[in-house]
C-alpha cells in the first residue's frame, strides 16, 4: 500500500497535523472539516472526533494550499471538488455562486470532505488477462479509481495505454515509476481528451475515470467502434443497477463493454456478465 501522506499533511493546518495519531497514515480514509465543528476522522474500523473546532481560516487554508492557486482550480471548484497533490480529492460545500443556472464557484466554504488517496499495486492482477473493453462499477468509496490505476499500469507493460486524467487523481506524479507504454493527458475534459488521444497518440487502449455525462458516453462509443479497447469506471452497485440508469443505456445497449467488474466497499471485486 502506498499513500502520499506528506502531500496530505501539507494541505492541513499545523494544529490539525499535530493531532493526527501515529496510525493515521495507514488507517485514515476520510477527513471531514465543518465550520464551527470538530474535525471528523473516518478510519477503516473506527470514527474519531478531535477536540478543537474548525474555523473559516482552516477551510480556506486547505483549499488555497491544495489548489496552489492554479488556473484550473476555479473550473474544478465549479464542479464541487479540488484534487490536491498526491491525488487526494477534496469535496466542497458552502454558498454556491450560480450563473445562468449552473454553479460557477463557491463564495463561502462551510465544509470539506478530504478523501485520502491510496495505491495498492497488484490488486487487479487476476483481471489483467481479460480481453476486450472493461467497465469497473461500484458505489462511492469502493476503490474504483485505485483498481483502474493498477489495471492501467499492468496493461501498459504490454500495450500502449492512453489516459484522460481529468482530475489528476489517477496518476499524480509520485505514482509514475518504471518503464511502461503509458501516455497521460491531465486536466482535460473526457470528451475532448478521448478525441485528442484517439487522433494523435495511436493507443491500443484508452482509459477514463468516472463516466458522468451523456457526452462521456458518446465519446466512448465513438472511440470503441474505432477499434480501441476501453477502460472506464461508473457509479452503479451491480449490472442490474447499471442497466436501469438512463445515462448508461447507450453503453449497455450497444454491447460496448465485454467485462463488468463490480467493486464493493470492503474492496473486494467480482465479475458480472453484462448480458445473459
Amino acid at each position: 500500500m502506498i499513500c502520499a501522506w506528506k502531500e496530505l499533511l501539507s494541505i492541513l493546518p499545523s494544529w490539525l497535523v499535530n493531532k493526527l495519531d501515529d496510525n493515521s497514515s495507514d488507517t485514515l480514509q476520510e477527513l471531514r472539516l465543518r465550520l464551527g465543528m470538530p474535525p471528523q476522522l473516518i478510519h477503516q474500523n473506527r470514527l474519531q472526533w478531535l477536540d478543537r473546532t474548525v474555523s473559516a481560516d482552516d477551510l480556506n487554508f486547505c483549499v488555497n494550499t491544495a489548489s496552489r492557486y492554479s488556473p484550473w482550480a476555479a473550473q474544478s471548484m465549479a464542479q464541487g471538488y479540488i484534487t490536491a497533490a498526491g491525488g487526494h480529492r477534496i469535496g466542497l460545500c458552502g454558498t454556491a455562486v450560480v450563473h445562468n443556472g449552473a454553479m460557477s464557484g463557491i463564495r463561502t466554504l462551510y465544509s470539506l470532505c478530504i478523501r485520502v488517496a491510496r495505491d495498492f499495486p497488484g490488486i487487479s492482477q487476476q483481471f489483467q488477462h481479460c480481453k476486450g473493453s472493461i467497465l469497473i462499477i461500484g458505489p462511492p468509496g469502493s476503490g474504483k479509481t485505485t483498481f483502474l490505476r493498477d489495471l492501467i499500469r499492468q496493461l501498459a507493460q504490454k500495450e500502449t495505454v492512453a489516459v484522460v486524467d481529468e482530475r489528476c487523481e489517477l496518476f499524480p506524479d509520485h505514482y509514475l515509476t518504471g518503464r511502461s507504454s503509458l501516455d497521460i493527458l491531465s486536466l482535460c475534459p473526457k470528451p475532448v481528451g478521448i478525441d485528442i488521444l484517439l487522433r494523435t497518440m495511436g493507443p491500443d487502449t484508452i482509459a477514463v475515470d468516472e463516466i458522468t455525462s451523456a457526452e462521456d458516453c458518446t465519446s466512448l462509443l465513438q472511440a470503441g467502434w474505432c477499434g480501441v479497447r476501453l477502460l472506464a469506471t461508473a457509479h452503479a452497485s451491480c449490472v442490474s443497477d447499471l442497466r436501469n440508469r438512463p445515462l448508461y443505456k447507450p453503453l449497455v445497449n450497444t454491447h460496448l463493454f465485454e467485462h463488468v467488474l463490480v467493486m464493493h466497499r470492503d474492496k473486494t471485486v467480482h465479475e458480472e456478465r453484462m448480458f445473459p
